[in-house]
């Protein structure tokens, strides 16, 4: 028997995926978005009768009231939103295009805030809201500052927004993951074998000397989704292996 509702977008894959079915495997009723129809009806299947897919690209604003409207036939609200979806390109300062910046910022940024906004009728008192954020908002990388500055207005936006629904008892908080070993984190390079290079590369900048599992980032996302972080609110979790604390 289902107790909660959530809504995850971006769950095709990586963490917005095995969120989804942490979720749902503790009895949650996930609403799964993506982009991909066939990858989208792929996730509800592994997931269960406790999964429904919603074709839905985050930057679309109809494409939100859609999907605010699947939640609304439901009738039970949102007990958990998990605004996970998100990408970036690498792009090195000179060589960054006005497409570059305005997909990274309308998907990362827009995405998440109208995401929210087009919830925000339909979080129950006491809801938990959780944003991926990234733990490059506190650090630097060559050739990745826009994406990094999506992931600074994301942290903001918890903040900002905790303050902002603590009188409807919603708590906001974030996550910010490391390096995961995800299909998203593999298609910043170009071919298998940069790819692997690439990933060996972030793993080695990691103290723990190897990049994050998605389930590990979707244990901390089920966290925040529980009454056990039920005094936290604008805050900001890093879950990579210690490569922004060490």
């Amino acid at each position: 028997m289902t107790t909660r509702t959530a809504l995850i977008t971006g769950a095709t894959s990586g963490i917005g995926l095995a969120a989804a079915e942490r979720l749902a495997a503790d009895g949650t009723f996930v609403f799964l978005t993506g982009r991909r129809q066939d990858a989208l009806d792929a996730a509800v299947r592994e997931i269960g009768p406790n999964a429904a897919g919603i074709r839905a690209d985050v930057a679309n604003l109809p494409d939100l009231e859609r999907v605010a409207a699947a939640v609304r036939e439901r009738g039970q609200g949102l007990d958990v939103l998990f605004a996970n979806a998100g990408g970036g390109e690498f792009a090195a300062l000179g060589d960054i295009t006005w497409e570059h910046y305005a997909t990274t910022f309308n998907t990362n940024v827009g995405g998440t805030l109208f995401t929210v906004q087009a919830m925000l009728p339909l979080l129950n008192r006491g809801a938990s809201v959780i944003l991926t954020g990234s733990n490059i908002d506190v650090k630097g990388a060559a050739a990745f500052s826009v994406y990094a500055a999506t992931k600074a207005a994301v942290r903001s936006f918890a903040r900002s927004w905790a303050a902002e629904l603590v009188g409807r008892e919603i708590r906001v908080n974030a996550i910010a993951p490391g390096p995961v070993g995800t299909p998203g984190l593999r298609g910043l390079a170009e071919g298998p074998e940069a790819a692997e290079q690439l990933l060996q590369g972030l793993a080695a900048g990691v103290p723990m000397r190897r990049l994050g599992r998605p389930e590990e980032i979707a244990d901390v996302v089920a966290f925040l989704a529980s009454p056990a972080s039920s005094f936290m609110t604008g805050a900001e979790l890093y879950v990579d292996g210690g490569a922004s604390q060490i």
